[in-house]
């Protein structure tokens, strides 16, 4: 009986079976692959190894997938900007001072001081 290892390979399905006996199709199908370039993980015995060996122009082992350069940068989370100082409160709004309503004195303060010479 084999040995149990943890040691696995990764097997990819590079050529169609057409032109190629019904045997070597039944070969990949048995592996598990469904389709081209369709990759399994299978684990690394003798045995496996002579069935890929049996149809190596149809399948391959391909390495371990290298994770990218830039996984190893560590990831960076941006956060909701926080303002520096809370909002404060509207203000309650002032009563205006003179006696007069608000749009007579609105009406007051759009009128000039003092008015302008016409020519001379």
């Amino acid at each position: 009986m084999a040995e149990k290892t943890g040691k696995t390979i990764r097997i990819k399905w590079v050529r169609s079976g057409i032109g190629f006996t019904r045997h070597q199709k039944t070969i990949v199908r048995s592996l598990g692959l469904t389709k081209l370039n369709h990759t399994v993980v299978r684990p690394d015995t003798p045995q496996i190894r002579g069935i890929v060996a049996s149809v190596p122009h149809l399948l391959e082992i391909v390495p371990e997938p290298q994770l990218p350069a830039w996984a190893s940068v560590p990831e960076y989370t941006i956060h909701k900007p926080v303002p520096a100082v809370a909002p404060a409160e509207p203000a309650p709004r002032a009563t205006p001072v003179s006696d007069q309503p608000e749009t007579a004195a609105a009406e007051t303060a759009a009128e000039p001081a003092e008015p302008e010479a016409a020519g001379d």
